[in-house]
């Protein structure tokens, strides 16, 4: 093929809509390559935090990905007689519905648990007693609890994986995950061999109490060539703003990481604009730089996308729901396939799908 054919393919494919409008998963299956055996590694593994991913690992469950994203319609018996437990003691819709939607999609079943009141805790019973009787219920968990060390707390029972949905102010790795997803399959060329491109990512929230931001910054740390700049906008002074080691993790790693108390000045320069208001505490939430907040009038570049973990507040304004920026919808969207991919990685079915186009 002629590189003016090829350049029209990549094109029509760049800009191929899917349901929301955005970029179509093949432009990233083309960006990464061919399946290694990184994915084995994930085997049966305990999902804690987004430092124990690597990069090579990162872009083949990105490949999986994509791929379930692609050819939804030829994936549905990988998780076949497998059983998920899904345990949320604290409030969720997008992860709680993705995890499950993910899980029904492949073909197996679940048992959820949504009130933690109606389970032996509430009697008293441990973390690692309730560990003990998932391992003969089911083959996999996911855990939200608003605890920070409920995960770790059970990881020592278990002997089948359990991944952090959102642990209080811990961290939220799938969210992350599903975040530099959406980024790659907006602009594969990130990742792209012998590309030299690079974006401006802006990130409106606290890393230091906030998990989706928290979880993100690790990743971002993977990939330092893909960033131009990186700036955190929040109210706080620095030594309030970061917790220790979060901000030294990303210089060691070579971000250009800049601070910011003005919004206004930081949009116009910004191509990812993620933004994040809420951070779960005790029992509760509370709402962190509430004078922060975009909508249909913020100076955003033409081209630039909105992310958003997603419940929103005032922060983000409905005014760009249906604009070119909303890209918040996808986002959740595209949670869906980066957890049927980690999930079949965890419980030992990736061969069945990785010969699949």
């Amino acid at each position: 093929m002629v590189k003016a054919e090829l350049e029209a393919v990549v094109k029509f494919e760049r800009e191929r809509p899917d349901v929301y409008g955005n970029a179509h998963p093949k432009s990233l299956l083309r960006a990464i390559q061919e399946d290694g055996d990184h994915l084995g590694k994930m085997s049966n593994k305990h999902i804690y935090s987004a430092d124990q991913f690597d990069r090579e690992s990162l872009l083949q469950l990105f490949r999986l990905a994509a791929k379930y994203e692609a050819n939804p319609d030829r994936f549905s018996t990988s998780l076949q007689g497998q059983i998920l437990i899904s345990a949320f003691y604290e409030p969720s819709t997008r992860t709680r519905l993705s995890f499950e939607s993910a899980w029904h999609r492949l073909g197996g079943d679940i048992m959820s648990i949504t009130d933690r009141s109606t389970t032996g805790l509430a009697k008293g019973e441990s973390l690692a007693d309730v560990g003990e009787m998932f391992n003969n219920y089911g083959d996999c968990v996911v855990l939200r609890d608003t605890n920070a060390n409920s995960v770790r707390d059970m990881m020592g029972a278990l002997r089948i994986p359990i991944i952090n949905a959102g642990n209080g102010t811990d961290e939220h790795p799938t969210q992350a995950l599903a975040d530099l997803y959406t980024i790659l399959k907006w602009k594969p060329e990130l990742i792209a061999e012998g590309s030299e491109e690079k974006i401006n990512l802006c990130i409106i929230g606290l890393p230091s109490k906030m998990r989706t931001v928290r979880s993100l910054l690790k990743l971002v740390a993977l990939f330092p060539e893909c960033f131009s700049q990186l700036t955190i906008v929040n109210d706080k002074s620095r030594s309030e703003m970061f917790d220790s080691g979060q901000l030294e993790q990303l210089q060691d790693a070579g971000v250009n990481v800049h601070t910011s108390d003005c919004l206004e000045d930081v949009l116009p320069d910004a191509d990812v604009v993620y933004i994040n208001a809420i951070a779960w505490e005790g029992n509760s939430f509370n709402q962190y730089g509430n004078q922060f907040h975009i909508d249909s009038t913020s100076p955003l570049k033409k081209d630039a996308i909105v992310l958003h973990p997603l419940a929103r507040g005032a922060e983000l304004c409905k005014s760009l729901d249906n604009t070119p920026h909303n890209w918040y919808f996808a986002q959740a969207r595209g949670a869906v396939f980066l957890r049927q991919a980690l999930l079949t990685c965890l419980v030992r079915r990736v061969e069945r799908v990785l010969d699949i186009v």
